[in-house]
């Protein structure tokens, strides 16, 4: 390999890097969130020597440079697979950019194991691999000895994860409750307000939040894939979107929704877990809210998520009018946490 760049899996130290090399990332999907993702590690490269050594997309095609890439990369010829890419890019860290399958969590999950089979630690802001497949998932890192990192999958990089791990030991999670869908909520908002189911879906796409398909999130599979990867990181679950009790807010009118609000409520679309005796207890659905309840207080694009715990009672995570940069920087914040912990 050209100059001092060497993959960390082939170094002496294994899983560590030389103090003064760069950590090198291969990039799956390059969409809002990777071209965000790229500007930010460019305006951050004097402190976190991130390099982005290589790009694959399924619309523009691959490009690789080992010294890495600019914001606007010349695509070449798509690779002939996630693992031909990866082969190339001589990355240390491949992130997993694309979108989402609540149903099976593919092909994203396929990436993940392709890059530990390379050695590769892994950062996804998919939600779908950790909806489905999360136990799998970390006992490959553990016995490939890598670090396996999704902060951004549920609340667009506000600290849930993270949290939990560093901040909060001993601590067990007996359930959650949470709203942490924002189109659904843009549409419940427009039809109080006199519009149509419709136009509050448009308004939702205009803003870039809703999913490519919008009934993921209105009939709650977005929730429940984020229900999912909660209970399944935080409360060992082992469960799958399909095996939670999912209603959304489909049958929900503009008539019924001006009457709530005449009557001092509205609807969300509600995470819920509880931790029983013998199982865990997770739904998702559509439920009538006064307006003073915390899970009605956060309106439009904003989300929230209460943990209840053994030790530390409710806790809460809020997370106000999120947008791409902050998806970006939860997949920033744990490419950091895999740059000190692989360079300690």
């Amino acid at each position: 390999m050209a100059g001092h760049f060497r993959p960390c899996h082939e170094c002496p130290r294994l899983n560590r890097q030389c103090d003064n090399n760069p950590l090198r990332l291969a990039l799956i999907g390059y969409g809002n969130v990777g071209r965000t993702l790229a500007a930010l590690i460019r305006r951050k490269q004097p402190e976190f020597p991130f390099v982005i050594t290589g790009i694959h997309t399924a619309h523009h095609g691959t490009a690789v440079g080992r010294r890495g890439l600019p914001l606007a990369p010349t695509f070449g010829p798509a690779a002939k697979s996630v693992a031909e890419f990866l082969d190339a890019a001589h990355a240390d860290v491949a992130v997993e950019l694309t979108t989402l399958n609540p149903v099976t969590g593919q092909p994203a999950t396929d990436h993940i194991r392709a890059a530990f089979a390379r050695g590769l630690h892994v950062v996804t802001a998919n939600k779908g691999p950790i909806a489905h497949d999360y136990a799998a998932l970390r006992e490959e890192a553990e016995v490939h000895r890598l670090i396996f990192r999704f902060e951004a999958t549920v609340m667009d990089g506000a600290p849930v994860f993270n949290h939990v791990r560093n901040n909060l030991p001993a601590m067990k999670v007996l359930g959650f409750s949470g709203v942490l869908n924002s189109t659904s909520k843009i549409v419940i908002e427009t039809m109080e307000q006199g519009g149509t189911f419709e136009e509050g879906l448009d308004a939702a796409r205009r803003m870039g939040i809703a999913e490519a398909d919008a009934s993921y999130d209105v009939e709650g599979w977005d929730s429940a894939a984020k229900t999912a990867a909660l209970a399944n990181v935080l409360m060992d679950a082992r469960t799958n979107p399909q095996a939670i009790s999912t209603r959304g807010i489909t049958r929900l009118t503009p008539e019924r929704m001006r009457a709530l609000n005449r009557d001092g409520k509205t609807a969300r679309i509600v995470s819920r877990a509880k931790r029983t005796a013998k199982s865990i207890s997770l739904r998702v659905r559509a439920e009538v809210l006064d307006r003073t309840d915390i899970l009605a207080a956060v309106p439009g694009t904003s989300n929230l998520l209460l943990l209840h715990t053994d030790l530390m009672g409710t806790i809460g995570t809020v997370s106000i009018r999120p947008g791409i940069e902050q998806t970006a920087y939860g997949v920033f914040v744990d490419l950091v946490d895999i740059f000190r912990q692989i360079n300690s």
